[in-house]
């Protein structure tokens, strides 16, 4: 029998995280195993007994979810952070990005979206939603721009951003899609299921926004991921 996924929830949101529990309890394979009205208290609770996937209120009070989400990885570097929030500035994208989050949802997604979005962070990939990921493209659009125009985020290299909107296992499923693999080699070749490899592909078509490998190889191609 498949091990449930064990959830650390963090939101000061009582009626929202309460919401939110009543909900994930309905779902086969996921499990709560500890709650946080705050960061630091996340922080504790990951340094105690290490959850499989942390589902991040962006919005907390005291150090706030950005440095929350660093901290959670400096406590445990592969530990993967889907962000929630009510926030849909664009601006908070590649701080996002940069904090470590595997993932990006606002609050109102629908709920069996969230739940595949939390399997996808669990299982390695990424989940990014629409909105991020043309953050993401406006960024790389912008390397193209004359040098007068002005980037809408000074401080990122826009091939940083979309490397980083990648995993690590994306950029390892890319490199390996580069050389010709197919999904039964690549499984082959890192020791996984065809299955996740085709959850990892279709993640990386979407953050590159292409339409099919080819085109993803020689988007990675053209940015330097590969």
């Amino acid at each position: 029998m498949t091990k449930p996924l064990r959830l650390l929830l963090v939101e000061d949101d009582e009626l929202f995280r309460l919401g939110l529990q009543v909900r994930m309890q309905q779902e086969a394979g996921i499990e709560i195993v500890a709650e946080a009205e705050d960061g630091e208290t996340a922080i504790a609770l990951v340094s105690r007994q290490l959850p499989d996937v942390v589902l991040l209120d962006i919005g907390l009070p005291g150090i706030g979810g950005l440095e929350t989400c660093r901290q959670l990885k400096q406590v445990a570097p592969t530990l993967p952070i889907l962000v929630l929030t009510s926030q849909s500035q664009k601006t908070l994208i590649p701080q996002i990005i940069e904090a470590g989050a595997q993932g990006y949802c606002l609050k109102g997604i629908g709920a069996e979206t969230l739940v595949l979005a939390l399997r996808s962070v669990a299982a390695g990939a990424s989940w990014w939603d629409a909105a991020a990921t043309e953050e993401i493209r406006t960024a790389l659009d912008h390397r193209a721009a004359p040098p007068a125009a002005v980037p809408s985020v000074p401080a990122s290299n826009p091939t940083q951003l979309l490397a980083a909107a990648l995993t690590q296992r994306e950029l390892e499923i890319l490199t390996l899609m580069s050389s010709g693999k197919n999904n039964q080699e690549i499984a082959a070749a890192l020791h996984i299921t065809p299955g996740t490899v085709r959850v990892h592909v279709h993640s990386i078509l979407q953050k590159l926004e292409v339409r099919d490998r080819t085109q993803a190889v020689l988007a990675a191609i053209q940015q330097h991921l590969v």
